[in-house]
């Protein structure tokens, strides 16, 4: 995708990736409209970054979506670019009773929301001569770490989901993107000092590099070889994967 002169809202964009990638595009020329339910955190990650526009929505609200995109399309006519970036990540146990309330909020935030603002803005993006959707899934999607069984359930059907967007929209001016994090230093699962994870702005950096070309996975190197495992044999991967991430660090 173009990396400037861009009209992108970002969904989940008050901290971690979303923020990140948000600033980066920002200094990119291009203008930024961060969402999100909190309005303080949004008010502080535009007051630093002067230019930058805001808009309270509740990704898991049907009718927040409906109301917040119909503001963004009357107030910015221009937007082409939409990132579906908010996501909640809990651990859970697949082996036990299900908490129920944490199933319903992660597979509401992490694959309604999506669905929700994309079928809501697909009619508006379609209208622009060029236009692009960002479907932030994860590499849990491709090898899931069972302790988050359900987290990364909702990424592999985010995935799913990319897929047929893709093909529905091959024929028109959006262009849909799936980017897949590998293990970056976020708030997620208090992983901001983790050392196995990827620094934040590495990953950002690699990210725009990546965005700027005409791929329709956006990877980084660290996440390639957990894309690459899905097949026959992919089991083997998986009980490895998650054997190492069950012993002490």
């Amino acid at each position: 995708m173009k990396l400037s002169g861009n009209t992108i809202l970002i969904t989940g964009a008050t901290s971690g990736i979303g923020r990140a990638l948000a600033v980066a595009l920002h200094g990119l020329d291009n203008q930024v409209i961060i969402a999100g339910r909190r309005k303080a955190l949004l008010d502080e990650v535009t007051a630093a970054n002067p230019g930058m526009q805001s808009i309270e929505l509740d990704i898991g609200d049907a009718a927040s979506i409906q109301a917040a995109s119909a503001r963004l399309i009357a107030d910015f006519p221009r937007l082409n670019v939409l990132v579906n970036n908010a996501g909640v990540m809990h651990f859970d146990d697949a082996a036990a009773a299900i908490d129920e309330e944490m199933m319903q909020t992660t597979i509401t935030t992490n694959l309604m929301g999506p669905i929700r603002l994309t079928g809501a803005l697909i009619g508006h993006l379609q209208q622009q001569a060029s236009a692009t959707v960002v479907n932030v899934s994860s590499v849990l999607g491709f090898v899931p770490m069972a302790m988050t069984a359900v987290y990364s359930s909702t990424k592999a059907a985010l995935h799913s989901y990319t897929m047929s967007l893709r093909w529905k929209l091959k024929n028109t001016s959006v262009k849909v993107l799936e980017l897949a994090p590998p293990w970056v230093q976020t708030d997620l699962l208090d992983s901001k000092d983790e050392p196995r994870a990827m620094p934040l702005a590495e990953f950002i950096e690699e990210t725009i590099a990546v965005l700027g070309t005409d791929v329709s996975e956006v990877l980084v190197e660290r996440a390639k070889p957990m894309r690459a495992n899905p097949g026959p044999g992919e089991y083997v991967f998986v009980e490895q994967f998650n054997d190492i991430l069950a012993q002490p660090a």
